[in-house]
């Protein structure tokens, strides 16, 4: 029997010198739920994503990825294990065409199985696919790195502030594919700033501060939380 949560992360601390930016964090995630992340600037977000990718090792804690323990995995071995993300600064191969940089990421990770039949194509950048990717702009970066995580056909995407960059059209397009790709069973972490986009996409959100979930729920909510209106609004 498949285990309840396709991801949960337990009581996990990652610590950089003296300082916690993880203190114990706590959640976990179903196949086929987008889960939100946010928090003010330095709460721990892309940290907690660091360290589910393997980025970083978690120092405490644990983190449970189909029911098994990958605290000791490389990033590349969980990547082969189905855990696929983009990040917040995209770093494609820039000399390379946007149609080289999804090879090389096939050829890194070897899917067995296939999430979109052409994930270039899927992203909105069929026009560009013979493009070198240096000559893309920020927004069409991230849409590659996307591409890039979508053709390993992850079964946990983790997606760190994609919307940065996208105006309002190229968001709820964005937000559709978000969906349809969740629709097909892959679990789901949003790391993002643009409530809006947020409230597009999670199921469910947690709000982070100083390294701490301070909530857990609907984004509705959390929007009434008197802790979280304190942390964003200085309350």
């Amino acid at each position: 029997m498949p285990p309840e949560s396709l991801l949960t992360v337990a009581r996990v601390v990652k610590r950089f010198g003296g300082f916690r930016a993880l203190d114990e964090v706590s959640f976990s995630l179903k196949a086929g739920e987008i889960l939100g992340v946010v928090g003010p600037n330095g709460s721990g977000k892309t940290t907690a994503i660091n360290v589910i990718s393997g980025l970083y090792p978690a120092d405490e804690g644990d983190v449970v990825f189909n029911g098994r323990s990958i605290n000791r995995l490389s990033m590349s071995a969980r990547a082969k294990l189905g855990i696929n993300r983009t990040f917040q600064i995209p770093k494609p191969f820039k000399a390379l065409t946007v149609s080289e940089n999804i090879e090389v990421a096939l050829h890194n990770i070897r899917p067995t199985r296939q999430l979109v039949d052409d994930p270039i194509a899927f992203v909105g950048l069929n026009e560009m696919r013979h493009r070198q990717a240096g000559s893309l702009n920020s927004g069409q970066q991230k849409l590659l790195d996307l591409a890039r995580a979508l053709a390993g056909a992850p079964q946990l995407l983790l997606v760190d502030e994609l919307a940065a960059g996208m105006n309002p059209s190229e968001l709820d397009v964005v937000a559709q594919k978000l969906r349809q790709v969740a629709e097909s069973g892959v679990g789901m972490i949003v790391v993002e700033h643009l409530m809006g986009f947020v409230h597009q996409l999670a199921d469910r959100v947690v709000v982070m501060n100083a390294g701490k979930e301070i909530f857990e729920g609907q984004l509705s909510e959390a929007a009434e939380d008197p802790t979280v209106i304190a942390v964003y609004l200085g309350g």
